[in-house]
């Protein structure tokens, strides 16, 4: 039997509070007098999102700052005591010590908003990635960022919720790539005592622990905690002395490229996220499926029914009921199948414990009759959940197309699947002199109403002059990173001295900066930027020549997405384009940060309708950088005609055609409005027709992208059960209320 976690807890506390502090203490015990508020600030994620958090921690020691990945808790440790002695004596990082501190209690002792669920009921958000900080590496693309954000907004909206996903000892992959663009990954080890995150104990002080049936092994995993402002996340880990190697495997890797040990974790993710909540006595009142990986919850729950007494019909239902389910995607290796062979043997005992082995395997198959069909934990999740939705409205009309076999209707229109449009953190996202710019002209406090339109109204009154001097100097901060990183980039792939040395002076701070980063799947096309390598060139080499830089990651396993970056590597075939564009190795939050906030154009080209939202260019445009993207993903609702540019989203089986059409239409957007329009100076040196779309882009696009918007439309509208006083509207219409979910027709 798992430890029972202390009793006791004050309003506000989670399961594992004793942990936080003993570790906390521990840490304050190592450092001098002054610095000891630290600690605590240390062990809360909340100082990455708060002014001044960073800088406090990097005044200790900045080079250790770095090597240490920013992240605090290693910072103290590893700090020499000189460097702690001297911040200890410098008032202003005392100061600023105190302050940070000062501000994480009194953020602890707000009481939580007026939502259905409670601090006793909390949401249960399970998702297979967390993106909070790069200093936490348990993800690895979009999926983890928003997974990070929600946990964020959830905390500064002061929404109960928990978050449960796994502790990955080698997390994702770093990248390095040859001299002919060839990706090579590789792989670090982390250590968890070394994270801002302490083990969950009991109260007779033994790690908290829990067992999940996977193959013929029950793998143990204990429990991590991290503080993610007021919201708890806590991370499965199996790296454990009780498991075999393939138990201790199974929370190494993410996104391991094994089938069988991808079904393994899916399992610990969705069943070992139920029972460790049972362990630390939280009791959700909705589990948030984010992604079918997490889906074996239902499993879970109905098991648990099952074991209650119940008939197995009526213990679905019930699990049914406390399950909301979020898709992201339409692209079919985010929905992937498994055949009958492959799930009995990982997950056969796992389906015993419901009662019937035949109703699982049929839940996950698009023709429930057809056995011979393969089953997937996405259209598993959309029939053992009491609501679904995507994650734009474009996605959820493709989405409800897509999984009408599953769900039923008349037509597509009537399929039970709505939308939240995704979101994204401003405290995280925005930076630099566009972050200065808007606290001068916005009002106290005005980040905490950024979903509020009114709050972004005074964008409208400010000086272009002021607008152009923060878009100027953040783009002169961004080109001392290119030119930085670029040339250590080249330097360690071994190129040629001079195209290496070219970076460093090569990028200038007045060029039209061009920014295309994200994981590089196939569908997001990256390789259009170059399918014309004249006009190319023209763009990087003209009279008024603009500055690309890309960055992203391929999955070791997809051969298509790293023949893109290869293919544009070919663009360095001309000299002159040595200081002109980048591809930016081991792409990571910092770096996304960087580029979001310095790029004056962030282009994205997914092939339609296959991008579900997208957020890298929400983050680019709270930082006054303007959008052009085909009309796809989030950017079909957003664009309006005055806030950036678009390229036609329609779909076309003729993939080749389509392609050289979207090519086209970049090129000439680039060359015929984006570029005129960036040099059109009035007497002031000023483009205004760029500032007014930036205006325009910033009163559009900030409030209805932020994610305190998206989770308060969570909060409202899908979390509250079905026929409460507090229970909302997916969207325009009611998509949520799926017409089987307490009947047995499984369909």
């Amino acid at each position: 039997m798992p430890p029972t976690p202390t009793p006791g807890l004050h309003p506000g506390e989670h399961p594992g509070e004793h942990d936080r502090r003993a570790a906390e203490a521990a840490l304050a015990g190592r450092l001098p007098a002054a610095l000891a508020p630290l600690a605590a600030v240390a062990y809360n994620y909340r100082w990455s999102w708060v002014p001044g958090g960073a800088r406090t921690f990097a005044a200790i020691d900045p080079d250790r700052w770095e090597r240490c990945g920013a992240n605090p808790v290693r910072l103290l440790l590893e700090a020499p005591a000189a460097a702690l002695r001297r911040a200890a004596a410098t008032p202003e990082v005392v100061r600023a010590a105190e302050d940070l501190a000062a501000d994480l209690r009194a953020d602890k002792a707000r009481p939580s908003g007026p939502f259905a669920c409670t601090p006793r009921a909390p949401a249960a958000f399970l998702c297979a990635e967390f993106a909070v900080h790069r200093s936490l590496p348990v993800y690895s693309g979009g999926l983890g960022v928003l997974a990070g954000d929600i946990l964020k907004s959830a905390s500064d909206l002061a929404h109960p919720t928990v978050g449960v996903g796994l502790l990955y000892r080698t997390g994702y992959f770093h990248q390095r790539i040859d001299t002919a663009g060839l990706q090579h990954e590789y792989w670090l080890d982390t250590d968890p005592d070394l994270l801002p995150a302490v083990r969950v104990t009991g109260a007779d002080g033994a790690p908290v622990t829990v067992r999940v049936p996977v193959d013929d092994e029950d793998v143990v995993a204990q429990v991590w905690r991290v503080d993610v402002g007021r919201v708890p996340l806590y991370l499965l880990d199996s790296d454990l002395a009780d498991n075999g190697p393939v138990g201790r495997w199974v929370t190494s890797r993410l996104y391991e490229a094994n089938r069988s040990i991808r079904l393994a974790q899916y399992a610990m993710l969705g069943v070992g996220a139920v029972r460790a909540l049972r362990a630390l006595q939280i009791e959700p009142s909705v589990y948030h499926l984010n992604e079918g990986h997490p889906a074996l919850a239902a499993l879970c729950l109905a098991a648990e029914r099952v074991a209650a007494g119940l008939e197995p019909e009526q213990a679905w239902a019930e699990a049914r009921a406390r399950l909301v389910f979020t898709t992201h995607t339409p692209v079919p290796a985010g929905n992937e199948t498994y055949s009958r062979t492959e799930l009995e043997g990982m997950l056969g005992r796992l389906a015993d414990l419901a009662g019937d082995r035949e109703r699982f395997f049929a839940m996950g198959r698009i023709d429930p009759s057809d056995a011979a069909q393969p089953s997937g934990l996405t259209a598993f999740a959309l029939r053992a959940s009491r609501s679904a939705n995507g994650v734009s409205h474009r996605h959820g009309e493709v989405a409800r197309r897509m999984w009408q076999p599953v769900l039923g209707g008349t037509t597509a229109d009537d399929v039970p699947i709505g939308h939240v449009t995704n979101g994204v953190h401003v405290p995280t996202w925005l930076h630099g002199p566009m972050r200065h710019l808007l606290d001068r002209h916005l009002g106290a406090g005005w980040i905490h109403r950024s979903a509020d339109p009114a709050t972004w109204a005074p964008v409208a009154a400010i000086p272009a002059a002021e607008i152009w001097a923060a878009r100027t100097e953040a783009r002169a901060v961004l080109v001392d990173r290119l030119g930085e990183q670029a040339t250590s980039d080249r330097l360690r792939r071994g190129e040629d001295l001079a195209y290496a040395e070219a970076a460093e002076h090569g990028f200038g701070p007045e060029r039209l900066t061009v920014g295309f980063a994200r994981r590089l799947a196939t569908y997001k096309r990256l390789y259009l930027v170059a399918a014309d390598p004249g006009r190319a060139m023209a763009l990087l080499t003209g009279e008024r020549s603009l500055q690309f830089v890309f960055a992203g990651k391929a999955h070791p396993s997809d051969a298509g997405a790293k023949d893109i970056v290869r293919r544009l590597f070919d663009l360095k075939g001309a000299a002159l384009d040595a200081g002109t564009v980048a591809f930016l190795e081991d792409y990571d939050l910092a770096l996304a940060a960087e580029l979001v906030a310095g790029c004056d154009v962030w282009v994205n080209l997914p092939r339609p309708p296959q991008e579900a939202s997208g957020t890298s260019g929400m983050k680019a445009c709270l930082n006054g950088g303007l959008h052009l993207s085909v009309l796809d993903g989030w950017w079909a609702e957003a664009y309006d005609g005055t806030n950036g540019w678009a390229i036609d989203g329609a779909e076309d089986p003729d993939e080749a055609g389509q392609d050289r059409r979207d090519a086209a239409a970049l090129f000439d957007l680039l060359e015929h409005q984006v570029i005129p329009e960036f040099h059109d100076r009035g007497d002031d040196g000023i483009p205004h027709r760029w500032v007014e779309r930036i205006r325009r882009s910033l009163i559009t696009n900030g409030p209805a992208f932020s994610a305190d918007r998206m989770v308060r439309q969570y909060a409202d509208e899908v979390y509250p059960p079905p026929g409460s006083e507090r229970h909302g509207h997916g969207g325009e219409d009611d998509r949520f209320a799926m017409p089987w979910a307490l009947g047995g027709d499984e369909r």
